[in-house]
């Protein structure tokens, strides 16, 4: 599609973007040549939209002088645009940097329904997070993390909330907070848990992240495994208190089914397995406990948390003993085998392996059962339905850039 500015029209528009001719702001759907964005300009899928001439974009000022219709017509334009060229935009133009700043953008993108889902990963062997598109065909590498020796060799949890990536570990003295803000391109650590903790479950929606259960750092010093649930809001940046589970649980895993927030299986304080479910009703501020919700799943120690994901109001999991893809009824309380999953899972009893929803179709990350010499990772995708007998898996080439098979976290980020 193209936008054409008339000189009659652009006259206002001088004050914001300056020496801009009467010319075609085209915005079209091509595909890079080199898809990193640290060496050259990217798109981020083929459904997504680039940006051409934007050299006649000059460095202005803050735009807080200017008059509303032209900063909203800016931010119209720019929410139009993958989030790959943004960081590229932010080094052209400092008005461009404030624009970004003020959240404007993924708000409209919000809005809008704009909003696209990208894969971060942060895979054994990397001393940075990368950022794909959705097709794993542009990457875009994150600033490393200012943390210690402690924070970076040990097990992290992460999740998304809105455009903030939280990644949570143990640093030498304390249990930290980190968050990367995409707006800025930065990492930040000045916000707490009101529990802090790891190996708990969590789920994003929105603007919103929460959390359920985990490990903190008892009085004595020792672990203490607990039933604390709170949420985090990447608009205000805040914590807020829960109600606390029915069972105290570690290494488990949430997701957000319906309307609800779940948290599944785990270890309870005595370190036993639990099978059970909770979900968690925001209305009442209040948690239901479902029994049996893991009834006949193999457990062997030390094996991952439950790899779950949640594709068009139903939820799947990988069982990585027998590495097949199952999905829930929600009704009868009971899972269907739909297949075996193309990634060894069982290799390392889960640890290692991403099982995430990207829109309507299921990731797995990991190493490819075909591809026993090949150390990369090997990226398959498939649209399930619960009805069918078996799901066909395809796999998606990252040319881009490749990584160990090993992940370390992965989420999705959608904005």
């Amino acid at each position: 599609m193209s936008l054409m500015l008339q000189k009659n029209q652009a006259r206002g528009t001088r004050a914001s973007l300056s020496q801009f001719e009467p010319r075609k702001l085209l915005i079209a759907s091509t595909k890079p040549t080199i898809p990193d964005l640290n060496a050259e300009p990217c798109s981020d899928s083929e459904e997504e939209e680039t940006v051409e001439n934007l050299t006649s974009l000059a460095p202005q000022d803050a735009h807080n002088g200017l008059p509303k219709l032209m900063f909203d017509l800016e931010v119209e334009i720019f929410s139009r645009l993958s989030c790959f060229q943004y960081w590229k935009l932010n080094l052209l133009n400092k008005q461009f940097s404030q624009l970004l700043q003020s959240r404007e953008i993924f708000k409209v993108r919000r809005e809008r329904g704009l909003v696209q889902p990208y894969v971060l990963m942060f895979s054994s062997g990397e001393t940075c997070w990368v950022m794909f598109d959705k097709g794993f065909k542009n990457f875009r590498q994150l600033p490393e993390i200012p943390s210690d020796f402690c924070f970076f060799y040990g097990d992290k949890e992460t999740i998304t909330a809105g455009t903030h990536l939280i990644v949570i570990g143990r640093e030498e003295k304390r249990i930290v907070v980190w968050r990367y803000e995409l707006e800025v391109n930065k990492w930040i650590n000045d916000t707490e848990m009101i529990t802090p903790r790891v190996m708990y479950a969590s789920a994003s929606r929105g603007t919103d992240a929460f959390f359920a259960g985990g490990i903190k750092t008892s009085e004595n010093g020792g672990p203490d495994v607990v039933n604390v649930a709170e949420r985090y809001n990447s608009d205000t940046k805040t914590w807020k208190a829960m109600k606390a589970m029915h069972k105290r649980r570690k290494f488990s895993s949430g997701c957000f089914l319906r309307g609800k927030f779940y948290a599944l299986g785990g270890r309870d304080e005595n370190d036993v397995y639990l099978t059970c479910g909770e979900s968690y009703d925001e209305l009442t501020d209040s948690w239901k406990l479902i029994p049996d919700m893991l009834k006949g799943m193999t457990f062997m120690n030390p094996q991952s948390p439950p790899l779950i994901a949640v594709v068009k109001d139903n939820l799947y999991l990988l069982e990585t003993w027998l590495n097949e893809l199952w999905v829930y009824d929600i009704n009868a309380n009971v899972w269907k085998n739909l297949g075996v999953v193309p990634v060894k899972a069982n290799a390392a009893l889960g640890w290692g392996v991403a099982f995430k929803s990207v829109g309507d179709r299921i990731l797995v990350i990991g190493a490819s059962v075909t591809k026993s010499w090949d150390n990369k990772m090997s990226v398959y995708t498939c649209c399930p339905f619960p009805k069918v007998e078996k799901i066909t898996w395809e796999e998606t080439s990252c040319d881009c850039v490749q990584l160990g098979h090993f992940i370390r976290n992965c989420c999705v980020m959608l904005a």
